[in-house]
């Protein structure tokens, strides 16, 4: 394998340091800045910085060299209303295929994978209600809308090259140092109660895992990737709170809450994700609830 990711975030970051570095050759990784592509080169990854409002040097080279690329760049705003999908105007909203989808489409010789990194906030509201890679999207923010004409683009564009492109859908990504630990620690957690309102989370490290075996069997599709239980967002407070013997923080009312519009936006979906189809391509999941992933990051409570 030779890997070329296409923004070096948080999901990203951990899926190649789970690579075993003697099987994968990382040709390169985008980064937004310089200083992190200082920390990035530091471990021994060769960085690009590429801010997706201009391309960047050194791109077309890695991605000839790439067997596999990984996408987890973000759109940055949705296409023009009625945009063609494949068009320029639809790939406009995505930063990578704005700039690369000619390299990618027709001058990379050796890509055999396409992984890109999506949200489960395209299926948008459910009522609390199961859904599955089957149920229609219907997507109700503009962030969620961009994904879906990115997700749809992406997926035009391994028609066109001929290789198999996953879409992981993801849910609410957790993990070291990013956790409800770390909220209690810092006096931000917060138990905010909407009735029968739950949410699916994730685990960066099944993210990896995940990723893992798609890029490995070269498996195309949509895959949700997610945890066994949703649950409402106010237990995983008191849990985790429980575990540390703290103080969880007071309940409030979600109607009554001062929230940004962005966070009273993603109250505003309630749906339970399955993962059936990702267990299915032979994927076991390391952490299949919040309980068993709060264990593994119990530690950064005591962080400062």
């Amino acid at each position: 394998m030779h890997l070329f990711v296409f923004g070096l975030g948080y999901s990203a970051s951990h899926f190649v340091d789970s690579l075993d570095r003697k099987a994968v050759t990382i040709e390169a990784a985008t980064v937004r800045t310089r200083d992190k592509a200082v920390s990035v080169a530091a471990h021994g990854l060769t960085p690009l910085v590429f801010d997706g409002e201009h391309p960047t040097d050194g791109v077309a080279g890695a991605l000839y060299r790439a067997t596999h690329i990984l996408v987890s760049a973000p759109p940055g705003h949705a296409a023009p209303e009625g945009a063609h999908v494949g068009g320029a105007n639809a790939r406009a909203g995505d930063p990578v295929l704005r700039w690369y989808f000619d390299e990618i489409a027709h001058g990379s010789p050796n890509l055999e994978w396409i992984g890109y990194l999506s949200t489960v906030g395209v299926y948008g509201d459910h009522d609390g209600a199961w859904v599955d890679e089957t149920t229609p999207v219907k997507p109700a923010s503009q962030r969620s809308k961009a994904r879906v004409e990115a997700e749809n683009a992406w997926v035009e564009l391994g028609r066109i090259r001929g290789v198999p492109v996953a879409i992981l859908r993801l849910s609410g990504i957790y993990g070291p140092g990013r956790n409800a630990f770390v909220n209690l620690r810092n006096g931000t957690a917060k138990r905010l109660v909407k009735p029968g309102q739950v949410f699916n989370r994730i685990h960066v490290e099944d993210i990896a895992g995940a990723t893992t075996l798609l890029a490995g069997h070269r498996l195309g599709g949509v895959y949700n990737v997610t945890d066994d239980e949703p649950a409402p967002p106010q237990d995983v407070v008191a849990h985790a709170a429980e575990m540390v013997g703290a103080e969880p923080p007071a309940e409030t009312d979600f109607a009554t809450a001062d929230l940004s519009p962005m966070a009273r936006s993603f109250y505003g979906e309630n749906k339970r994700v399955s993962n059936d189809k990702i267990k299915g391509a032979g994927y076991a999941f390391r952490y299949p609830t919040y309980r068993e992933g709060l264990k593994s990051v119990k530690a950064d409570y005591g962080k400062g």
